[in-house]
């Protein structure tokens, strides 16, 4: 019997020879959820329809990044906000990590961690932290908008002819708008076909068109 394995996109359930492994990520595919290597159009090497769509349309925000923007939107109505950890995890839509839970030095001010310098780009701190209870209370730094109004004096320098830097442009491939339409409609197609399949219950198959015009809802066949 040979060996079945399921894809990662789909959840389709296939033989192993039917699947291929994405170059980029390493998961075990479909050949209809893959596509050719976006970037050089090389037909050896095969993505998953996943990393060629951040190839496409990479994503620019970082894993905090939403954290910064509903602080910054709760800054035009309070200067403390408290939140639990569990409400942190709703907002970046991810799990914080095991050491935000156990230790506080986690949660210290420090423009050196990815996670303190979210909250102090919206213009907070962390004020208090409860392991116990799961939550932190921010605090908004009032003079951040004194600071950015200070004028720092006006300075001449002495005039210097321009020279532009010399620089080199990289030649990059950009993925032409054909492939980009195709890859976002395999995608949606596979979603539609996702959600039509989830609809009926396992085992459960509809009647086909000619059953239900001979044969009444109650009456069944003999």
């Amino acid at each position: 019997m040979p060996f079945k394995d399921e894809c990662g996109i789909c959840g389709r359930v296939f033989p192993c020879s039917y699947l291929k492994r994405c170059q980029r990520c390493g998961r075990l595919f479909c050949k209809d959820c893959m596509v050719p290597d976006v970037s050089t159009g090389d037909p050896t090497k095969m993505l998953c329809l996943n990393c060629a769509k951040k190839i496409v349309s990479p994503s620019s925000t970082t894993k905090y990044g939403t954290l910064t923007s509903y602080l910054r939107y709760r800054s035009a109505f309070t200067d403390a906000v408290r939140l639990s950890f569990a409400k942190i995890d709703g907002i970046i839509g991810d799990n914080l990590p095991m050491s935000a839970y156990r230790d506080e030095k986690w949660w210290n001010n420090s423009l050196g961690s990815a996670h303190a310098k979210a909250w102090l780009e919206a213009g907070w701190r962390t004020r208090e932290v409860n392991l116990e209870k799961g939550y932190v209370i921010f605090q908004k730094i009032r003079d951040l908008k004194a600071r950015s109004r200070r004028k720092k004096p006006f300075r001449e320098h002495p005039k210097k002819p321009f020279t532009p830097a010399p620089h080199r442009i990289p030649k990059t491939r950009k993925p032409s708008k054909t492939k980009v339409s195709k890859l976002y409609a395999r995608l949606k197609n596979l979603e539609r076909k996702r959600t039509s399949m989830t609809k009926h219950t396992r085992g459960f198959k509809p009647k086909p068109a000619h059953e239900k015009k001979l044969f009444k809802p109650e009456e069944k066949p003999k």
